[in-house]
């Protein structure tokens, strides 16, 4: 990556050494990370089409006031170009430290910011600015998913493969719309970026934001406890008052269909490594 892309990177990343700067690889996108700003090129096609989207997004989220940074977009070049390529403002920290959770004060300290966060995306649905930008969640988008797993997914599984993506493609039947908050759609652990202060992380930004809808919030919730694990999801929860009294059951419904979602996404987009991933309890 550095080396096929090394005169552009000079330009976008000014004052930063090639050898210094970190690759990062994501199901979409190789990330370049500089000193003070990011470059995300797309691994496919269908993933380039989409940067000019991901572009006005980050625009459209600068309006947020969340209490922790978000990537500010500098530039596009988008498919057509010599290179497609998204830069922008890094943002600092780093991925937690799984092991970290064990340490009831880490996990406790995790959970109350992961609920400011959910709670400031819930309270941003109202700003109009936001609710003019974002895309909302389709009535039918779970009906949609299911119809193309067992359309796309399902001649690639086993038979047993099969019969377990039926029970976890059910459970979606029950799902209300909702569009109570704006709904990051990928919270997991790579995605929140932590400093440590007095021996306790502190969450300075969020990254990633290539999915965000006007949504359903269970859906937050459910990367969280995906990604932290269960005793933090609970944390989260016992810091949430909410009215919701179905919203454990729907955080169950969406964090089963994670595997799923990761492989229809890797199907569509012609990823081979990340299908094969996503199927491997399914074949």
């Amino acid at each position: 990556m550095i080396d096929a892309h090394g005169e552009l990177l000079g330009r976008l990343l000014p004052g930063d050494r090639l050898s210094d700067l970190m690759i990062r690889e994501g199901q979409f996108h190789y990330v370049v990370v500089g000193s003070e700003r990011v470059v995300s090129f797309a691994r496919t096609d269908a993933a380039a089409e989409r940067l000019t989207a991901r572009g006005a997004v980050l625009r459209a989220l600068a309006h947020l006031a969340l209490g922790v940074a978000v990537p500010e977009c500098l530039s596009v070049a988008a498919q057509g170009d010599a290179v497609a390529y998204l830069l922008m403002t890094k943002v600092s920290g780093a991925p937690l430290d799984g092991a970290l959770l064990r340490i009831p004060d880490v996990a406790e300290s995790v959970a109350r910011q992961c609920h400011g966060l959910l709670d400031s995306l819930a309270a941003a649905k109202d700003d109009p600015r936001i609710r003019g930008s974002l895309t909302v969640a389709p009535v039918d988008r779970w009906q949609e998913f299911a119809a193309a797993v067992r359309g796309e997914l399902y001649p690639l599984m086993s038979v047993t493969g099969r019969a377990r993506a039926e029970r976890e493609l059910s459970a979606l039947d029950a799902l209300p719309h909702s569009t109570d908050a704006v709904v990051h759609g990928d919270l997991g652990g790579e995605n929140l970026l932590w400093d440590t202060v007095d021996g306790l992380p502190v969450l300075r930004g969020v990254v990633d934001w290539d999915g965000v809808c006007l949504g359903d919030p269970a859906e937050d919730f459910a990367a969280i406890g995906a990604g932290y694990g269960p005793d933090v999801l609970r944390g989260v929860l016992a810091h949430t008052e909410t009215t919701d009294s179905g919203l454990a059951d729907r955080i169950a419904a969406i964090q089963g269909t994670f595997a799923l979602q990761q492989a229809l996404d890797a199907y569509l987009d012609g990823d081979e490594e990340e299908l094969a991933d996503g199927l491997s309890g399914y074949r």
